[in-house]
């Protein structure tokens, strides 16, 4: 595990302290933008120290990062749904909610502005967010293709690059958001069959 998930030393975290922390790291970013979020303004909305919250987070993206891949481990089912359409559909529905929830947008934004800026960050924005929600994607592939229901020549890396394209384009170069339509479209592609 990297920095941004595990506390590098001093007292075991307080599970009920480090939810107020990440609720009050997503809470700020959304008010006023994560340019004006510190370290300060986050550990007085969570009522604990500021040493408190750089004991178990190296920076204030890296708080807002564990939030982010919170909800999304919360929200995104990869459950076995017993075909890849339905996971496909549920997975992506899940997706598109997550995106509409208020303040996901702009804190995507924040932290691939960060992940940019800072390549220690990236690293950590990699590892603990980008290719977890990839193997997350991943996992439905494989699994369809162990169950035998995986379209040919689909491979688990092309989805998720044609997924998150999908998604961080929307994000970062548009305000719009996954609709029904975008979902059916995407689910249609991937389940065509392009071999034999």
């Amino acid at each position: 595990m990297d920095g941004a998930t595990t506390p590098a030393r001093g007292r075991k975290r307080s599970e009920q302290t480090r939810l107020a922390i990440l609720t009050a790291a997503y809470e700020l970013t959304t008010e006023v933008g994560f340019p004006e979020v510190t370290v300060e303004g986050i550990a007085a909305r969570a009522g604990s120290g500021k040493q408190t919250v750089y004991r178990w987070w190296p920076t204030k993206a890296d708080v807002l990062l564990e939030a982010l891949a919170l909800k999304a481990d919360l929200k995104i089912s990869t459950a076995d749904r017993g075909s890849f359409d339905a996971e496909l559909d549920a997975f992506l529905r899940d997706s598109a909610a997550l995106m509409a929830f208020p303040g996901v947008a702009p804190v995507l934004r924040s932290l691939m502005a960060e992940a940019q800026r800072d390549a220690d960050f990236r690293r950590r924005f990699q590892d603990g967010f980008l290719s977890k929600r990839r193997a997350a994607l991943e996992t439905i592939v494989e699994r369809a293709a162990v169950r035998g229901d995986k379209p040919a020549d689909l491979t688990a890396g092309f989805t998720a690059d044609l997924v998150f394209g999908l998604i961080w384009y929307r994000v970062l170069a548009t305000d719009r958001l996954l609709d029904q339509a975008d979902i059916t479209a995407m689910r249609r592609l991937l389940n065509e069959h392009t071999g034999e």
